[in-house]
């Protein structure tokens, strides 16, 4: 594992070198005044080897959650050692129960690169990991527009769903008894058409706005996925009957704007989270740059079946899409990675704040899009559906046609999909039948 850990850090020193990512200064916070401070942070994990049950009269150790995973005296002494050693300052700790480490932002309160103290600190043998504190952001664009299946008024805006043939596949599924993870902004969970929608909630993200309004980003992609059908209100999700669990790790730059940014640590929290929830799906529509203790925590989810979405970004944007494992999405008119799947993503009639509806573009609409249909197609089977198992069904029912550029391209077919999992299934009960 160390060798493992060393081999990122050292790629991470040379990648990130000059990629000082700027945080806050007083009071420390791992979130929402990250890119106000003029201090550069790392990440730094120590091998953590917790008591199970308090310890002998004179030892201490603190609880993390409840739920007995205790931060080791060995790990909180070499935490304190590396911070009084090179001069940092610790912001923010955490016991990683998945991964068996704690974790540390550390402030650098002086001149001294990112790449200056990463490079020391890849020296130093309590470390595990090292890597600068990166800032992940949203995949959204801007506005304008565009036989009513649904009593929702503003549907027949919704192209999307059209080309989607979503008003079909809704007659197989609905999304029902799916639980989706989604690691946004917050969502106002009272907007009218998310009523019922939203799951428990819950904010890794320090001083966090509480005014709806901050909650964008969250809000539209929740829509997308799972708004009402069929309530006399609004827009229809692509799965409705789905329910959406809020992991809270990014925060609104401005009012009025979809532009959000979450960090490696809330970023780990949210992860973290969201596997000890127990969600087997989850929408990642955000990018960034490659995270080893983000990839860390992805890849042991995906080993436990978590299926994870993923908004295809530039390629310096490796996170999450260049995780093994991740499903990456791009918008259908902009498609540019062979390996992606692709959905319709522009002028894509969703949920604002405030019980407000807007029209939105972008890779993270795609992701979303795509979230939504998995969650129809999880609904619609016994047994569980692995990532690479979705990807095939998904890319042996899907259209091909050309654009101007005579670019193939593969558009989603829901229900086609939809319709061969069915009959694979039907299949597969006539042979248990039979060989009974």
């Amino acid at each position: 594992m160390r060798a493992i850990a060393h081999a990122c850090l050292l790629s991470l020193v040379i990648v990130g070198a000059g990629t000082e990512n700027s945080s806050a200064s007083s009071p420390p916070s791992v979130s929402s005044a990250q890119s106000e401070s003029q201090h550069p942070r790392v990440v730094v994990t120590f091998t953590n080897e917790p008591r199970q049950a308090p310890g002998p009269a004179g030892t201490t150790g603190r609880r993390y959650a409840g739920d007995g995973y205790l931060l080791a005296q060995s790990a909180h002494r070499q935490a304190k050692r590396v911070a009084a050693r090179y001069s940092l300052r610790e912001v923010a700790s955490w016991p990683i129960k998945t991964l068996a480490v704690h974790c540390v932002v550390f402030e650098i309160p002086d001149d001294r690169s990112v790449a200056v103290v990463l490079a020391a600190l890849s020296k130093d043998s309590s470390v595990t990991l090292a890597e600068p504190l990166a800032e992940f952001h949203t995949l959204s664009d801007a506005k304008p527009p565009g036989p009513a299946a649904y009593n929702d008024p503003l549907y027949d805006l919704q192209t999307s769903l059209t080309a989607l043939d979503i008003a079909a596949a809704h007659t197989r599924s609905q999304g029902a008894g799916v639980r989706i993870g989604l690691i946004d902004t917050g969502v106002d969970a009272q907007h009218p058409d998310l009523r019922g929608r939203i799951g428990h909630t819950q904010s890794f993200v320090d001083g966090h706005a509480t005014a709806a309004g901050a909650y964008r980003h969250g809000t539209a992609m929740a829509g997308l996925i799972v708004a009402v059908a069929n309530n006399h209100i609004g827009i229809v999700g692509i799965a409705p009957l789905a329910q959406v669990e809020v992991f809270e790790a990014c925060w609104q730059l401005k009012p009025d704007s979809d532009a959000a940014v979450c960090n490696t640590f809330t970023l780990a929290k949210a992860l973290a989270a969201a596997l000890d929830s127990g969600v087997q799906l989850v929408n990642l529509s955000i990018a960034g740059p490659a995270d080893p203790l983000l990839s860390a925590l992805v890849t042991a989810a995906v080993k436990r079946g978590v299926t994870f979405v993923g908004a295809a970004a530039d390629p310096v944007d490796a996170f999450p899409t260049s995780i093994p494992g991740v499903i990456a999405v791009q918008a259908l008119d902009h498609a540019f990675n062979s390996d992606a799947l692709s959905m319709p993503a522009t002028h894509v009639l969703t949920l604002r704040p405030d019980n407000q509806y807007d029209f939105e573009s972008g890779t993270s609409v795609a992701a979303a899009e795509m979230t939504g249909v998995i969650a129809l197609l999880t609904s619609s089977t016994d047994s569980h559906l692995t990532t690479s198992a979705i990807v095939a069904l998904l890319k042996e029912t899907s259209d091909t046609h050309s654009s101007a550029s005579t670019t193939t391209l593969s558009s989603i077919n829901v229900n086609a999909a939809l319709a061969k999992l069915e009959g694979e299934q039907h299949r597969g009960r006539t042979a248990s039948r039979a060989a009974h």
